[in-house]
């Protein structure tokens, strides 16, 4: 399992964590049922504190993307991600819109905007690296 972090980001290591497993899932690299490693390993592996990484697997515990078994490990949840609820896209609402809003006062089109967001899905559609 590859994963990016930027230790001089503002987003927190364990919401980046996050976000590169759900693009994995995303892009399918990380398949139904399969093990991610425990806990230790990954914090060793990509030199991050235990805790942190505990905190991520735990919010996707939570989220519904994971499953966490004392026997088994951590595995991605083996009936997929959740599906997009109306809870889900009422968040997805309350994120999206700051980040629109700030496109707007930076001059961005919608039609770039739009193109932008196509772009990014496709990437994720079809695996491709978003850093490209």
């Amino acid at each position: 399992m590859f994963i990016q972090l930027d230790f001089e980001s503002e987003i927190p290591i364990y919401e980046q964590l996050k976000d590169e497993i759900i693009i994995g899932i995303a892009k399918q690299q990380l398949l139904p049922g399969e093990r991610l490693p425990s806990v230790r390993a990954l914090a060793s592996d990509i030199g991050i504190n235990l805790h942190t990484v505990n905190k991520a697997y735990q919010q996707l515990k939570q989220e519904g993307f994971l499953l966490i078994h004392r026997q088994r490990g951590v595995v991605i949840h083996p009936d997929g991600a959740p599906k997009a609820d109306e809870h889900y896209q009422k968040k997805l609402h309350t994120t999206l819109r700051p980040m629109i809003a700030e496109s707007m006062c930076r001059d961005m089109s919608k039609a770039d905007y739009l193109l932008l967001v196509e772009s990014i899905y496709n990437e994720l559609q079809h695996g491709g690296d978003s850093n490209e």
